[in-house]
């Protein structure tokens, strides 16, 4: 590397990506210690680190010395981000826009690299803090509707993977949380089922990784329904370890035959609302939310780092329930002041009519 007083953006956002990834987490494939949050992240999500500063950094402000860098360079950049997008193909350029939440992922990125380099004194300040990114994008959350439940189950039945979707949608696991279950997993007396790890595919091959993160090891207890049906699906291939192993491999399911066997089963239930399977987890929010369940407590069993994260993803539900609650709060206070409501008082004795007996009229 060249001298660091010499060093290009480019140059030191590929050190950067290049030193941290050197931070594998065990057996090289089980994702890497990240500076930008701080725990272990996908292998999946390294690869978008490394195409964010390929294909978008680099092109844009890589040749710029590293201690010539100025919020204005970066805020140029973000803005064309957004207006114009500058996804390289071949010779070629992108010309559709970017999304806000794609442009706050570079700038997360671009942020830890240049954070990084404070630390090191290479330049005096992180000049990404002075720049303005674009609010997070509002997404539509699509649910399997409350209704319809008891369809989509009844094709996961007769599909034969009833166990698999009845566990989701009574937990809300990530897919590859649920699909590296292991039967070791369940404590089937205490109906606690504990979450230590994930299916993810990487190069094209399936591999077990620790979670998302460190919140994402959690243990979540199951009803005594749900336990059944797990005790049944083990019965089936009681010398397997894993709890839901492929019929056609005996290993783990790849994540995305599931999201394929969901589709069918949306299809085959008649159920016209585009649910991915990820989807089926904010279901299992929703109800648990819509019945009474506290935030804190959600945001636990789901694995989210806060519950201020939990209510922010389903606002929309917590805003319907308290302007229920609102109402409720309204009827009961209109209640009490109606019966605590005084009567007039009488009106002085003088201003009474006075009532003239019959007999002493005329």
């Amino acid at each position: 590397m060249q001298k660091e007083n010499n060093l290009t953006v480019g140059q030191w956002s590929v050190h950067w990506f290049t030193t941290n990834r050197q931070k594998w987490n065990g057996n090289t494939e089980g994702g890497y210690r990240n500076l930008i949050y701080s725990h272990i992240i996908r292998y999946n999500t390294a690869k978008g680190y490394e195409g964010i500063i390929e294909h978008h950094i680099i092109p844009a402000i890589g040749a710029i010395k590293l201690k010539q860098l100025s919020s204005i360079h970066i805020q140029r950049m973000y803005n064309d981000l957004k207006e114009n997008g500058r996804m390289p193909r071949g010779a070629k350029q992108n010309d559709k826009p970017l999304s806000n939440t794609f442009v706050r992922r570079v700038h997360a990125v671009l942020q830890a690299a240049l954070k990084q380099a404070v630390k090191e004194r290479l330049i005096p300040y992180n000049p990404c803090e002075n720049c303005r990114i674009p609010p997070k994008d509002k997404k539509e959350m699509t649910i399997l509707p409350p209704e319809k439940i008891g369809r989509y189950l009844q094709e996961a039945e007769k599909y034969g993977v009833l166990p698999m979707f009845y566990l989701e949608l009574s937990s809300g696991l990530r897919r590859g949380e649920l699909l590296a279950l292991q039967w070791e997993d369940l404590n089937v007396k205490e109906r606690i089922l504990t979450v230590n790890k994930q299916v993810t595919r990487m190069e094209g091959e399936l591999d077990v990784t620790e979670p998302k993160t460190k919140n994402s090891v959690r243990k979540v207890a199951l009803s005594q329904q749900a336990v059944d049906l797990l005790v049944q699906e083990h019965e089936q291939h009681p010398d397997n370890p894993i709890l839901f192993p492929s019929p056609r491999t005996g290993g783990y399911w790849s994540p995305d035959a599931v999201s394929r066997i969901n589709r069918k089963l949306l299809k085959n239930a008649g159920i016209e609302e585009h649910v991915r399977f990820h989807d089926l987890r904010h279901t299992f929010a929703t109800m648990a939310i819509s019945s009474g369940v506290d935030v804190k407590t959600l945001s636990s069993m789901l694995g989210h780092y806060s519950a201020g994260f939990t209510l922010d993803t389903y606002t929309h539900i917590t805003n319907d329930m308290q302007r229920g609650a609102a109402e409720k709060i309204g009827g009961f206070m209109e209640s009490v002041t109606a019966a605590n409501t005084p009567e007039p008082p009488d009106p002085p004795e003088e201003s009474r009519c006075k009532v003239i007996p019959f007999e002493k009229v005329g």
